[in-house]
């Protein structure tokens, strides 16, 4: 049960229909109303006995405003540790949470919302008195906080989720990247909430679960829009080409998939109390595309993924999924479509399309539980090269002829994902999907972010000297060295794309170093151990991996500063 504070006259309620029946307001009532210079709600919506999770909304009811402070005092030890859609200061007892660059403007009427992380010994309560710009915000004795309302918000679908829409803040990562040090410059960006295996639905080692995690929800979205960005990511066999991530049902365990993972999701995200969220489900990444590219006699083939072809769970899985959670209708399914290191080239470009219409239209799914795709999840592709073009030419030479290039047909992952987003129009995807780009990784900013082509002595000199991507090859995937933050969340930033995300949150291990035994289903990979020297996928190259790196999805300290450090844009 959260605990709240409502800041308001208890004259409002004389605009309150009582059992459905309409309450005219009188002058003198309106008067009453507006004569109330704002009313603060503030939610406790997770409280673990030394620490908690609190939600502000704030209303302003007197003159437009384009900046603004929000003031308050704790009557027992509480410490603000880190905060999202605000800058929190705290003085002692006194607090101050003032506007962020993007949400200053605060209309007469408007309200405005955002949460923090604290903590505390001995009691929590509820601070008394709030103002809003030095003006006080007058309080009643708090029992007309509806703890349960879903807030504003139309709930009506849209073609793009993440237009005038908020997202997510996942207080578990915010708190993480705001205990290391520069964290606070990013650790109130939204990043996706990862459901990798049956347990994280009800929350594992004492952490948030799914419901809790829809309900901060519901406390940050205030009166506005959010976006929930979930990655539903536990197939039978999963990920068959690395061992990583491998996850914790076997090849064959559909069944279990289906009745202890899916279907257990589908009822929490139907829950009429969610209703006003837009729920973005990131459908079972590196899966569907390994059946193209590491099947078969190919090189690059493994037993796992041979198995996963002929046993169609893949497909089964996806496509079962894709039903479930279409049905609800604020649920947005986004299928995993690689990236433009995996299935840019001609072998793999069209038939992973055709699969993908295959899955999307199997186990009772159809294309309309298709919302779009996304691509680069978890990766480090380059979002734009600027100093070359797949079409340039070094004396003669097609820069597709370079060892990076290795004839693909693109050099980052914008154009891959316009390029293929039009191949999956082509073959029956309603055209109105749109795409998103993991771009949590793939800045590669920093000192060595090179500031021009390359030289024309050769298309490599030319190309290697020129690429911002400065992975050792376009196939390695585990904690690369020299990596950056990217671009930072946003909507409709080019064209057929919905939102640049940061679906993988930066700071998580993507696979330890070395063997380390576990009980998460998660096997070592030499692709994330810096002395491997590589295989065919990687054309037998060194790992570039970072050392030291925990169970992928643990918290790597080293990574998050790396990424900070050569973030591109850079962070201020």
């Amino acid at each position: 049960m959260s605990r709240t504070r409502t800041a308001v006259l208890a004259a409002l309620a004389l605009v309150a229909g009582v059992s459905g029946s309409a309450v005219a307001v009188t002058p003198s009532s309106a008067a009453a109303i507006a004569a109330i210079p704002c009313t603060v709600d503030y939610k406790i919506q997770n409280d673990w006995g030394a620490g908690f999770t609190a939600a502000v909304t704030v209303t302003n009811n007197s003159a437009a405003k384009s900046s603004w402070a929000v003031k308050w005092s704790y009557a027992g030890n509480q410490k603000v540790t880190s905060y999202w859609n605000s800058k929190i200061t705290q003085s002692g007892t006194a607090v101050t949470a003032a506007n962020e660059t993007y949400n200053g403007t605060l209309a007469t009427g408007g309200s405005v919302s955002f949460g923090f992380n604290g903590s505390y010994s001995g009691t929590n309560a509820l601070p008394t008195a709030f103002t809003l710009d030095g003006v006080t915000c007058n309080v009643d004795d708090g029992s007309g906080g509806g703890g349960g309302d879903n807030g504003g918000g139309s709930g009506t679908r849209v073609d793009n989720p993440y237009s005038g829409a908020k997202v997510y803040v996942n207080p578990e990562w915010s708190a993480k990247a705001a205990a290391e040090t520069g964290g606070s410059r990013i650790s109130n960006q939204p990043t996706g909430v990862w459901l990798d295996r049956i347990a994280a639905i009800a929350g594992v080692n004492g952490g948030m679960g799914l419901r809790a995690h829809l309900d901060a929800a519901l406390a940050q979205k205030g009166s506005g829009e959010e976006v929930v960005q979930l990655v539903v990511y536990d197939l039978p066999g999963r990920d068959c080409a690395a061992l990583a991530s491998n996850g914790e049902l076997g090849p064959t365990e559909i069944d279990k998939y289906k009745t202890q993972f899916i279907d257990p999701i589908a009822t929490i995200l139907a829950d009429p109390k969610y209703a006003s969220l837009r729920i973005v489900t990131t459908i079972e990444i590196d899966s569907l595309p390994n059946l193209v590219t590491n099947t078969g006699s190919r090189a690059t083939a493994t037993a796992n993924c041979n198995t996963m072809l002929a046993n169609g769970n893949y497909v089964k899985g996806v496509g079962y999924a894709l039903a479930k959670l279409g049905a609800i209708p604020n649920v947005y399914n986004y299928l995993d479509a690689g990236h433009h290191g995996w299935l840019g080239w001609d072998d793999n470009f069209a038939p992973s399309a055709t699969l993908f219409k295959q899955a999307a239209t199997s186990e009772g799914a159809t294309v309309d539980d298709v919302a779009g795709f996304i691509t680069n999840t978890a990766n480090y592709s380059a979002l734009k090269e600027n100093n070359f073009t797949i079409n340039d030419t070094v004396n003669g030479t097609s820069v597709r002829q370079s060892k990076w290039v290795d004839w693909n047909r693109y050099v980052d992952e914008l154009s891959f994902a316009q390029a293929f987003r039009t191949q999956l129009v082509s073959v029956g995807f309603n055209s109105g999907i749109g795409m998103l780009i993991d771009t949590s990784r793939n800045g590669w900013g920093g000192s060595a972010r090179p500031a021009g082509p390359g030289a024309t002595t050769s298309v490599d000199t030319y190309v290697d000297g020129g690429r911002y991507d400065r992975r050792i090859h376009v196939g390695n995937w585990c904690n690369q060295s020299g990596a950056g933050l990217g671009e930072r969340p946003q909507a409709s930033p080019a064209t057929g794309i919905d939102a640049y995300v940061w679906m993988k949150p930066p700071g998580e291990s993507d696979g330890s170093s070395t063997a380390i035994p576990n009980d998460e289903g998660k096997g070592f990979d030499q692709m994330c151990d810096p002395t491997y020297t590589g295989n065919a996928r990687n054309g037998n190259s060194m790992s570039g991996a970072l050392p030291n790196a925990p169970l992928s999805g643990h918290w790597f300290s080293a990574q998050f500063q790396q990424l900070m450090q050569n973030a591109y844009p850079p962070l201020s």
